[in-house]
């Protein structure tokens, strides 16, 4: 079952419900693409411009931008690549009347979930939202993880985090013990305390908490 059809009450307006964001100058596009994704229970909301986006506050929900290539003014490209630079990184269906190759690998590149041209089916429009929903759901879900984990992570010590460093790297108990000349019992009991503060029931499971760290952090 995919997100399309695991989400009846999409139309609800429920804080965790999907919603497809349309940007497209036809309004005629627009209303046959909010009435095709109400037809299987998906939310949506449209812009008839960049600019409008831009101004917008977009919803704190799982989410999918789809957007046309060629508009007035700022491009559905030149959008994709203003939003990424602020920080935004709901995922992208492009859906244009004027696609070429080069639009759609630089769509792509910048991370575009899917390149499609109109007229398109409505059964492989309604899969690209389902795969662009699907991987922000996901998104999300990995960024409150990290979050979590980030916490946890200031709690511990400054020694704390160089055993932490030492254990995901596979070191034994002796050998951090010469690494950080300090005796072995002092390492266990570090180790001890690291894994209660980052609730770290394994070794394995240490080992995602960390994986879920910011770059910079690890």
């Amino acid at each position: 079952m995919g997100v399309l059809d695991s989400a009846p009450a999409a139309c609800s307006g429920s804080v965790g419900s999907p919603i497809a964001i349309l940007v497209d100058d036809d309004m005629e596009v627009r209303d046959s693409l909010q009435e095709l994704l109400n037809s299987v229970g998906i939310e949506s909301i449209s812009f008839s411009s960049t600019q409008e986006v831009l101004d917008a506050e977009l919803p704190d929900r799982p989410a999918c931008l789809v957007l046309d290539v060629r508009m007035p003014g700022l491009s559905g490209l030149d959008l994709q690549h203003l939003l990424l630079a602020k920080g935004i990184q709901t995922p992208v269906v492009f859906l244009t009347g004027h696609g070429d190759i080069a639009m759609s690998v630089q769509a792509m590149k910048a991370g575009a979930v899917d390149f499609l041209t109109k007229p398109v089916r409505d059964q492989t429009f309604l899969d690209a939202i389902s795969a662009a929903v699907s991987t922000d759901i996901a998104r999300r879900a990995a960024a409150t993880v990290s979050r979590k984990t980030m916490a946890l992570y200031e709690t511990l010590t400054p020694r704390e985090r160089e055993v932490l460093r030492f254990v995901v790297s596979g070191a034994m108990n002796k050998q951090i013990a010469f690494d950080l000349g300090i005796s072995e019992i002092t390492v266990k009991l570090h180790r001890s305390n690291m894994m209660k503060k980052m609730n770290a029931r394994s070794l394995t499971h240490l080992l995602s908490a960390w994986q879920s760290l910011p770059a910079e952090m690890r």
